[in-house]
């Protein structure tokens, strides 16, 4: 059965509303967080529905839909360069059917001439392009949102399996060559059994385990965690040959790692053939696998067929059916995670999955068990989203007895940990404890929140030294933290006085965090860290703050990025007695909770102007720009509307953008002419 359900009371205007929403989240979470919470056949699921039912609505097309564009995994902790190729990604299909429909639609583009198609495993990692200069590994990038990405040299040079230098050959003097970047299975096991051990949360599957170590700022830690590579794709001006296949088996000779399960067929029976023989073999593989690539061979028939705005039409990617087990269920129990967020757990007869035995589950949400209306006693399906984390996704009714079924499964109404009442917030698929400043596992995890990296950074301190001070009675609050001294964490015997001395060092230096960090540490439900920075560049203060929530809180609607869910829980947050408390003592020991250096304009060339940045630049990058547009006055915007003054343009600017800026007539600069205007009004 599917894993997902409208609500079938609801307009298609209103479906394709929630799913641009949720797609938009989930590519955030699988993307940047490296943190998937779904499957990716679910996410295919969920993107095939939005895309159907914007074709039945054009009048609702938005550029910025989920379907607009390439998920991205850019990050502001590297340098952005601009791809040569766009890195575009491949169609999915979990059927056979539509592998003979693609086949069907290459042989008719190319008019019936006679071709080939290379079958290749399709590896589950990060994509990657290397590129080579006379020989020598130039610059490696990531996919980014497939016009630019991440520059990641430095770390992917601690990579063995990528040569720094090639075999002596005859190979072009630049060229570039994309592949996948991998965490073997031992290396996976090996990583989270360490962090397992650490107390830290453990990586949902090697994909997202390579992803993490590959946007690492220590190519230290990239090198302990032995990733590893695949190439599997050669572009440049000069290639060996007209075949992609043998355009790898070439490359191979030159240093490069390539699959040697990659095989060139004639047919569909064939490729059928392939399908089949890995479905089954590639259990055996030391990487992770999620399907097949099956690409026209011929670089020049590749060229006739081309590619849609987001896919190549002469390359598909078939993905293997997630293995599943029956079992029967138990019973349900409930987690309590650190934002408050209440997951439910199915609790069943052990099973073997996937070559390891599964007792627990994730139900998901309320909405996840009220679609599968189950019972107690229960035959569930269960699979493993991401070969890693298992969920239920289905029930055998047959095996039900309607007669005398167990009892329904009711979603809980209080915290299964402190008791308190549970919220559930419009939009939200998830419940929440009410309880936000007392219960346990929620103070720990804000704790932990607050000491993490893009918080007040205590790097110092894990989660499972959160947990030992929290238990010992140390620390019962974020505030404890900066009562701490040497004695109390140095041991018995004091064996531990140097690495005492270095958290309270930590503890201490956390102060000098800047007003924005500062505020997202406190964990108020909702409020990211690009809302926190909004927050503090528009209130100035702690104490500004604290006034709007008390008398205006109309302010925290006026803030970009501050809808009615987040307004509504600042509110909450800041009327609750013990979090004033807490915000009290952090300001008496000394933490920032005021913008040191407010951000005047230079002048007011650019007051009440609503400015979109599209593109890529040449003298300064995009962040700078927004920079320089707020020190002016004028205010950055994400989205094309009535209200935008213009639109600040760059390199490759997107196409649908600028359709919406032509039907709107709204006026387009770009860089060089900005650059004069600003010059022109600072002197």
């Amino acid at each position: 059965m599917p894993y997902y359900t409208h609500n079938s009371a609801m307009t298609q205007e209103q479906q394709i509303l929630e799913l641009r929403d949720e797609l938009h989240l989930h590519n955030y979470n699988y993307y940047i967080k490296n943190q998937p919470t779904i499957s990716d056949r679910e996410f295919d699921e969920k993107m095939a529905l939005l895309m159907e039912l914007e074709k039945q609505h054009p009048e609702m097309f938005d550029p910025n839909s989920p379907t607009q564009r390439v998920g991205s995994d850019l990050s502001n902790d590297f340098n952005q360069v601009k791809h040569r190729y766009p890195m575009l990604s491949l169609a999915n299909t979990y059927n056979r059917e539509e592998v003979q429909a693609f086949y069907d639609r290459v042989k008719s583009g190319l008019g019936n001439e006679d071709f080939k198609i290379c079958c290749e495993l399709k590896y589950d990692g990060l994509s990657i392009s290397l590129i080579y200069h006379n020989g020598k590994l130039a610059r490696a990038i990531t996919r980014g949102d497939g016009i630019v990405g991440d520059d990641v040299t430095a770390n992917v040079k601690t990579i063995r399996t990528i040569p720094l230098i090639l075999n002596k050959g005859d190979y072009p003097e630049d060229f570039e060559i994309r592949g996948e970047i991998l965490m073997p299975w031992q290396s996976f096991d090996n990583l989270n059994k360490q962090r397992q051990e650490k107390g830290e949360p453990l990586f949902a599957n090697p994909r997202n385990a390579a992803g993490g170590t590959l946007k690492s700022k220590k190519p230290a830690v990239v090198a302990e965690r032995k990733l590893d590579a695949c190439l599997y794709y050669l572009l440049g001006d000069t290639l060996p040959g007209d075949s992609h296949y043998e355009n790898l088996q070439t490359v191979a000779k030159w240093g490069f790692k390539v699959s040697d399960a990659m095989k060139r067929v004639s047919t569909l029976d064939e490729v059928m053939a392939y399908i089949d023989y890995w479905d089954k073999a590639r259990a055996s593989l030391p990487v992770a696998t999620d399907g097949i690539v099956l690409k026209v061979d011929s670089i020049r028939q590749q060229q006739i067929l081309g590619h849609t705005a987001k896919n190549p039409r002469w390359a598909i990617a078939y993905k293997f059916q997630a293995e599943r087990a029956l079992t029967r269920l138990n019973s349900v129990s409930y987690q309590v995670g650190r934002t408050g967020a209440i997951t439910p757990v199915a609790n069943m007869e052990p099973v073997l999955l996937s070559g390891t035995i599964v007792k627990r589950a994730s139900l998901h949400n309320e909405d996840i068990i009220r679609s599968l209306d189950l019972h107690i006693g229960d035959m569930v399906y269960v699979e493993k989203a991401g070969e890693i984390i298992p969920q239920v996704v289905g029930v055998d009714y047959s095996q039900r007895d309607e007669r005398h079924p167990g009892q329904k499964v009711e979603f809980i109404k209080t915290c299964p940990q402190c008791g308190s009442p549970l919220i559930r917030y419009e939009n939200e698929a998830a419940h929440y404890c009410t309880n936000d400043s007392l219960c346990p596992p929620q103070i720990k995890g804000k704790i932990e929140h607050f000491i993490s990296r893009d918080a007040m950074n205590i790097d110092s301190l894990g989660p499972e030294t959160v947990a030992e001070y929290f238990d010992r009675g140390l620390i019962k609050d974020v505030a404890d933290l900066y009562l701490l001294k040497t004695t109390d964490l140095i041991g018995e015997n004091g064996t531990k006085l140097k690495s005492a001395q270095k958290i309270i060092n930590a503890i201490e230096k956390s102060k000098q965090q800047p007003f924005d960090r500062t505020l997202y540490a406190l964990g108020i439900r909702f409020v990211g860290k690009v809302t926190a920075k909004n927050i503090a560049h528009r209130f100035l203060t702690l104490d500004n703050l604290i006034n709007a929530v008390n008398n205006n809180q109309q302010q925290l609607l006026d803030t970009e990025g501050v809808g009615a869910v987040i307004a509504s829980s600042i509110i909450h947050y800041f009327n609750e007695p013990k979090n004033i408390e807490i915000i009290n003592r952090l300001c008496q020991y000394g933490l920032n909770f005021k913008t040191e250096q407010q951000t005047t304009p230079q002048n007011d060339t650019l007051k009440n102007q609503n400015i979109v940045i599209s593109g890529t630049f040449t003298h300064h990058s995009r962040e700078e720009y927004k920079n320089i547009i707020e020190a002016h006055g004028g205010k950055n915007s994400s989205s094309i509307s009535a209200k935008t003054s213009f639109i600040l343009a760059g390199d490759n600017m997107g196409p649908s953008k600028l359709e919406k800026a032509q039907k709107l007539s709204i006026k387009i600069i770009n860089e060089e002419e900005f650059l004069d205007l600003i010059k022109t009004t600072n002197n």
